[in-house]
Formats: structure tokens, sequence, C-alpha cells
């Protein structure tokens, strides 16, 4: 009886021993296999800026084209691949935006030469006010001559091609990294449908909603070795109407941060900042004020612990056709000629000439463009919306959420219904500066996040 004890204690105990070995061996394997499983990244870029003088992009004010350059603008591409060999490219650029058809012949040319499709390609413009006039994009609104044309074309093409070879020269260099994400915060902007610039000055309160999170990604090698910085703001890059070419306070952002992280490329995205403005502003030193405080903000949080993505890379795109009104009648067009002028003037021409051969088109295919890295949720929005997106958005689905506007389209003004309701020149008088025939449906707010969230609910 003894010994039946004695071998059955021996058993639970070689059990125990089989156990812990068991344990430990699938913590090893483990821990193996997470210790493998790894980002790959990559980041180049490209100055773009225009090698002669040409017509800048947003202010309707200019006159002429440009003088000179403070510092260069540039287009950058973070190519990023998860463990399963998903693949996707953010290209950032020191522009104004960009119209469909020249970021659909872009997207199409990176799909020939890369097999990247269309949901993997997400296009963002800082909105620099000191970037070129592109083709198709806000023609009308400069009395541009056929010389002036014609640089506006060469310059186009050029930057196409300019931005495709870029991708390629990001997925050309692959290599193992890790990737964070976290948020910041900084409040230099302003709802300037709420404030008056001439009131910043002397100001203490603030009117109108906001969203003063500057979200950022951090890309490093195995070793931990900084690569590249992917920030953003939602904010308009207008503090400088000078004829000189520059980023704006993000381009001074990008500077500062190149400056304070050697050997790391910065990367600035535009947020939903189409009713926000950097006030006060319309000076040099105010833009590089705002660019060393948006880049503080960064450099806090890249200081502080950051959220590890796993290898994991989800990509969506989608189009919701965006209904808009009618024109004005002829009459009223035609007064609007006689009466009128500049771009007004050019645009009442331009949609008397359409409503007469039949060429109003009264709907907008809108993209959006969702990533998941991760846990991290990037929604990427097209044309200019207004904050009241970012700030419901987040509420719906987290403040950690990263929000872009200015993504792959920029081809309008895009208000809530309460903004439409308002007027002024978000919800009405920018679709003529954009060459629309009328102001957007009242369903467009509906629309958009009707499908928004029906591609949330996919992930």
């Amino acid at each position: 009886m003894r010994n039946i004890k004695n071998n059955i204690k021996h058993i639970q105990h070689l059990s125990f021993l089989v156990l812990i070995a068991s344990s430990f061996f699938s913590a090893s394997l483990l821990s193996a296999q997470d210790a493998s499983a790894h980002w790959k990244a990559n980041v180049a870029k490209v100055d773009i800026t225009p090698k002669v003088p040409m017509w800048m992009a947003g202010f309707a004010s200019r006159t002429g084209p440009s003088e000179g350059t403070i510092h260069p603008i540039w287009s950058k591409a973070l190519a990023i691949q998860d463990e399963d060999n998903n693949t996707a490219v953010l290209i950032t650029n020191d522009l104004s935006g960009m119209p469909r058809d020249m970021s659909s012949r872009i997207k199409e040319k990176i799909k020939a030469r890369y097999s990247l499709p269309e949901d993997a390609v997400l296009m963002n413009f800082s909105h620099s006010h000191s970037g070129p006039v592109l083709k198709d994009y806000l023609y009308h609104v400069y009395p541009l001559n056929q010389e002036e044309v014609e640089k506006v074309i060469h310059y186009s093409a050029w930057l196409e091609e300019q931005i495709v070879a870029l991708v390629g020269d990001a997925l050309a260099g692959l290599a193992p990294a890790k990737i964070y994400s976290e948020s910041g915060v900084t409040r230099f902007q302003v709802n300037r449908r709420n404030n008056s610039e001439a009131s910043m000055e002397a100001t203490t309160i603030v009117n109108g909603p906001n969203d003063y999170s500057v979200p950022v990604l951090k890309v490093t090698d195995m070793k931990g070795n900084l690569k590249a910085i992917t920030f953003g703001y939602a904010c308009h890059a207008t503090v400088l109407s000078i004829s000189q070419w520059s980023g704006d306070y993000p381009g001074f952002a990008q500077i500062e941060l190149e400056k304070m992280y050697p050997g790391a490329t910065a990367m600035f995205f535009q947020g939903a900042g189409a009713d926000q403005n950097p006030l006060p502003r319309r000076t040099l030193p105010l833009a590089k004020k705002y660019g060393k405080e948006l880049a503080a903000a960064v450099e806090s949080v890249l200081g502080k612990e950051m959220k590890p993505l796993t290898p994991q890379l989800k990509t969506a795109y989608s189009e919701v056709n965006l209904a808009l009104n009618e024109p004005p009648s002829n009459e009223a067009l035609e007064k609007m000629i006689k009466e009128s002028s500049g771009h007004y003037q050019r645009w009442a021409k331009m949609m008397h000439e359409k409503v007469k051969n039949k060429e109003v088109n009264l709907s907008y295919p809108y993209p959006i463009q969702i990533w998941k890295l991760g846990a991290q949720f990037l929604v990427a929005l097209g044309g200019e919306p207004v904050v009241d997106y970012s700030v419901k958005l987040k509420t719906q689905y987290g403040n950690d959420l990263f929000v872009l506007g200015y993504s792959n389209d920029v081809m309008a003004y895009i208000p809530t219904r309460t903004v439409l309701n308002e007027g002024g020149y978000e919800g009405a008088t920018s679709q003529i500066a954009f060459g629309h025939p009328g102001t957007w449906k009242p369903t467009l707010e509906t629309e958009i996040y009707k499908r928004i969230n029906q591609m949330m609910a996919e992930f």
C-alpha cells in the first residue's frame, strides 16, 4: 500500500514537472512568435518646389505669380507593410489640394507600377496657401493667361510623376520597423466662424467647436532609432499670404522636428480644419511660432510612452454620391456676368456655358478612406470638412481616433447641416471658388456619416 502511495506521488510530481515544462515551452514559443512579428516601413521625400514663378493657390486676392521661396515644399511618402505583407502608403503634400482627376491618375499609375490598390494609397494635403495652382484646381479663381496656364499644365504633369516615383522609393526600402501612436495637444487654432480675427489680440474667450488634438504616429527601426514622425492638426495653413513658396506653419513644424531628431523624416497631415484658422496671423514670425508650438506638442508625445501597434493592417475606400442644388437661372447668371468681377464673374461665365451645353453635374462622388493599423483607426475625408465632423466621430468612436480632412480629392468645403443653413463662406459662397453649380443639399452630412458607419462596421 505504501509503495502504491509513493508511486502516485511520483506520478503527480512528474505530471507537475511536465506541466511546468510545457507552459515554459509554450511561453517561449509565443515570445518567439511575437518577436518575429513586426512591421516593415520606409519613408521617402521629394522637393516639389516650382522652378519658375507661378500662380499660388488659396487666396483669391492674389494679383500675380510667386516671387521667391521661404523654404522648399515637399511630397513625402510613408510605406508600411504588416506581418501578412499587406502594404499601404501615406503620401503627404505641402499643397492646397488636388483635383479628383489628378489624384485618380496618380493612384492608377501607382497601382500599375507597384500593384497597390486604391484603398491602400492615402493622399493628404496640408492646405498650405503658399503652394502652386494645379491643373483643374481653382483654375478660374485667377486670371491666368495662356503662358501661365501652360506653366500649370507642365508643373502638374511633372508633379504626378514625382509622386509616383516617390512611392516607388518608399516601397523599395521597406525594412523591419515598429509603429506607435498617441495624441498630444496645442491650441493656436481658432474657429473663424465664431471669432473675428481682429478680436484675437485682446480676447480671453474663444468660441465655437474646436479640435486641439495633435495625432502622432512614430516609426522606428528594430533598435528604436526614430525613422518617421507623422503628425496632424486641424487648422488652415494660412498664416502667410505673401507671394513666396512655403509649407506655412506645417512646413516650419516639419523643419523644426527634423532638427530635433536628425535622421528622421517629419510628415504633416491636415485634419478637419475647414473652419479653423491660426489666429492672429499674416506674419512670418507667427508662422514660425505656430510651427514651433506644433513641433513642441509632437515632441511632448514622443517623450512619453506611446501605444505600440500590432503589425496588422486593414484598408478600405468608398465613395458616396452627394447631391448639389441647381445653379442660378440664366437671367441671374447673366446679371452676375454684367455686375460682378474677378472669380465671381469668371464662375458665372463658366456656369452659363455649362447650363447652355447641358453639362451641369448635380452630384459628386465624395471619397472616404479608413485605415486600421493594429488598434489605431484613421478616417480620411475628402474636401474641406468643418471641425464638427472630427468632434462627432471622436464622440462616437473614441478620442484616440485620427481624423484627416483634405484627403485624396479637395473638391469643396464640407459643411454640416447647421453650417449649411447658416451660410457664409463655408456653407455657401465657397462653392463658387470650387466651380460647383450650387450649394450642397442638406442630406450631405447624413450621407457621409452613414457611409462611415457602414465602413467602420466592416472592420
